[in-house]
């Protein structure tokens, strides 16, 4: 197994700079007095602190007038960071334009879909095509770049700070068409694409093209689907656009921004522009499923970039401020929260923020350090934590594999949540994550892919929700099963193509062969309704399966498969709801409405059973398994997300790297309420040669 630093130097030079497991967080020095600062790094070093990411929001502190800078106060802080070995992630400080900027351009302000332009007085609130905001963002990007690249703190770029702006301004209208023209051409090809025949929508003139500002009653769904690439691929270039001149300047230096789960820019493709991938995660404590949820963006984002090492950028060290209800995390839920990412491929644990703010939007968003200070509880579970992690240094640049696949598409994410469909509450987050959980719950790792990535790697792959697909996603998932693949997909998948037009040849077109069945017409449920569900009448695996369908259900034809499940009342009655096909060399489970979370487990796996794919370690319900590998160890986590005592039986040998305690197999492990093991097992010649169960 190649180590991922070898093929990226800027990453390499990063890594040997600070190798390990990076600790820290964001630091706002210019919200306090000096004299807090010396406080301020003597705490961070009792803490463990290696890298602090700095500036995020500081461009008008820094600029405080159009051409005029000031960075006496960033140049102090800098080097009194270095003085204490703590290393910085500078930032681009342009996602929240200063007051003088908007004020001297208010073109530089975005505007909303209804046509009202934005004030200023929060963050986000610029348009990304303004050309006055471009030039005054790179500008400051040199200035910095140009005053620090060669200052010894400096680590990598922060470029900007979770990009989320769209904006319906005359500009953005302009690049919108000039977006469309290099997408499409001709005007006759985007009224083909878009369809626009329909309600006399066609265009005879570039100048009657908009982008999709309010219309009585629904817009066009294609012309929304491409709104919503335009704007992803808008800000990208504004990402690529800094990167570039950074790197120009610095080309050691690794450029990053932190992804936090945007509807409005796809990562798939972001990813690909960056020398790290940065996530900020706020699970909720008040939510059921928070922890699987957040297991899932986290194998998200190992995935983007082949598997590569990632950084957790951002989490709460205990409450956040922006939902209706606050919880705090309780006692070692921080802890656990932060070995569950760097379980799932991070290399870096860091929050938001350093030191609670006095004032401002986020005055009771958590801090490492909170408004208590040293006697909190909070600080010291953030002080252990972070002398802790270094026992576990070694485990950084260890790679996962994965037999498994699960399918997460921004494009589809746009689409299945338009308007005018059977259903128009659909919830693709919360499809994904259902069908996410049943794997987390199955102790399987867990790769997030597209149907456009490789797909041969795996045995399993798992489809929610896949209503848009292109002919090159149909061959795709039919080579797949064709060649010996496992395949479960879900209701209202394989219906369009990427211009949302529906694919010909029924319900669902695209994935109909694969399948073997039809669907003869959609038969949404009322929202509080359920139907009984239960194994075919015909022997199947699924002998004695029942369970509950709400929200959904077709009207299912089989063709050449056979029903696994069927429904037991309604006009459905007798029915099938979930059909098995065989295909070549391999299998494909349609699911054809929404099963109840225990039957879509059950039905999951028996999928990975059929499959030959084992759990990663035996558990019980609510201690999470994963690996990380390198050439010579496997290291095991275990994480206890229950509320009470788990004992878990080891079948391999190894070390604890937390506690220094060895552990032979056969031994029993007892994990209390949120507690965690690392267990570094050591691989055998014949291991180096032949990967685990959950290698692929």
């Amino acid at each position: 197994m190649s180590d991922p630093r070898t093929n990226d130097p800027r990453m390499n030079t990063f890594r040997s700079r600070l190798p390990g497991v990076v600790y820290g967080g964001d630091y706002n020095p210019e919200q306090w007095p000096r004299e807090v600062w010396q406080e301020d790094v003597r705490l961070m070093r009792a803490a463990g602190v290696r890298l602090v990411s700095l500036g995020v929001f500081s461009w008008a502190m820094l600029e405080p007038a159009d051409g005029e800078f000031d960075f006496s106060w960033l140049d102090e802080i800098m080097d009194l960071l270095w003085a204490k070995g703590i290393h910085v992630n500078l930032a681009t400080p342009n996602a929240a334009p200063p007051p003088w900027l908007a004020t001297d351009f208010p073109e530089i302000l975005s505007v909303d879909r209804q046509g009202v332009r934005h004030g200023i007085g929060s963050r986000g609130h610029f348009c990304p095509s303004s050309p006055v905001y471009r030039d005054r963002s790179r500008r400051i990007a040199t200035k910095l770049a140009e005053r620090y690249g060669s200052h010894p703190a400096l680590a990598m770029w922060h470029i900007g700070n979770e990009y989320h702006s769209d904006c319906f301004c005359d500009l953005c209208d302009d690049r919108f068409r000039e977006w469309l023209r290099q997408r499409y051409g001709t005007l006759d090809e985007l009224n083909h694409r878009w369809g626009t025949e329909f309600w006399s929508q066609r265009y005879g003139d570039w100048s009657q093209v908009h982008l999709p500002r309010p219309v009585r009653g629904w817009v066009n769904p294609t012309r929304e689907l491409d709104f919503s690439r335009f704007t992803s691929d808008l800000l990208l270039e504004l990402v690529t656009q800094e990167r570039d001149l950074l790197h120009q300047i610095t080309p050691d230096v690794p450029a990053t921004t932190n992804f936090f789960g945007c509807r409005l820019t796809d990562s798939h493709r972001w990813a690909k522009e960056l020398d790290v991938v940065a996530f900020d995660c706020y699970p909720d404590p008040g939510k059921p499923h928070s922890m699987s949820v957040a297991a899932f963006q986290y194998d998200l984002m190992r995935t983007l970039r082949d598997g590569q090492p990632w950084m957790l950028m951002e989490q709460a060290a205990g409450a956040v401020s922006q939902w209706k209800t606050n919880q705090v995390k309780q006692p070692g839920r921080m802890r656990l929260g932060s070995y569950q990412a760097v379980a799932h491929g991070s290399d870096a644990v860091m929050f938001f923020q350093w030191r609670a703010s006095r004032q401002g939007q986020e005055k009771f968003h958590s801090a490492m350090l909170p408004h208590g200070g040293e006697k909190t509880r909070t600080w010291q579970e953030v002080k252990a934590l972070g002398n802790e992690l270094r026992a576990i240094d070694e485990i950084a640049t260890a790679r996962t594999s994965a037999q498994v696949a699960i399918v997460w598409d921004w494009q589809n994410w746009w689409a299945v949540e338009g308007c005018a469909h059977p259903d128009n509450a659909f919830d693709y987050r919360d499809t994904v994550a259902r069908h996410y959980r049943a794997l987390w719950n199955s102790q399987v790792a867990v790769d997030v892919v597209t149907l456009d990535d490789d797909l041969s790697p795996y045995r399993v792959l798992v489809i929610p929700n896949q209503y848009l697909m292109t002919r090159q996603h149909s061959a795709a998932v039919h080579r797949f099963v064709e060649d010996g693949g496992h395949l479960v997909v879900s209701y209202f998948s394989g219906i369009v193509d990427e211009d949302d037009r529906i694919v010909e040849g029924g319900y669902p077109g695209a994935l109909r062969e694969v399948i073997g069945a039809h669907v003869q017409e959609f038969s949404p449920l009322p929202a509080e309704a359920t139907v009984p569900v239960r194994a075919a009448a015909e022997p199947t695996a699924l002998t004695g399966f029942l369970a509950t369908a709400s929200l959904w259900q077709d009207d299912l034809e089989t063709e050449t498969a056979r029903p696994l499940a069927v429904y037991r009342k309604g006009h459905l009655a007798g029915k099938a709801a979930v059909v098995e096909h065989e295909l070549g060399q391999g299998h494909a489970v349609y699911v054809g409405t929404r099963l109840d979370d225990d039957a879509l487990e059950a039905l999951v796996r028996h999928v990975l059973d059929r499959a030959g794919v084992r759990p990663v370690h035996a558990a019980p319900r609510g201690v999470e398994v994963t690996e990380r590998r390198t050439d010579t160890n496997v290291y095991l986590f275990l994480l206890n997300h229950r509320q009470d005592k788990a004992t878990v039986t080891l079948d391999r040998s190894g070390t604890d790297l937390i506690t220094g305690r060895h552990l032979e197999a056969g031994q029993t492990l007892v994990l209390d309420a949120a507690d965690v093991a690392v267990v570094r097992c050591p691989l055998s010649a014949s291991q180096h040669a032949e990967p685990s169960s959950s290698d692929s």
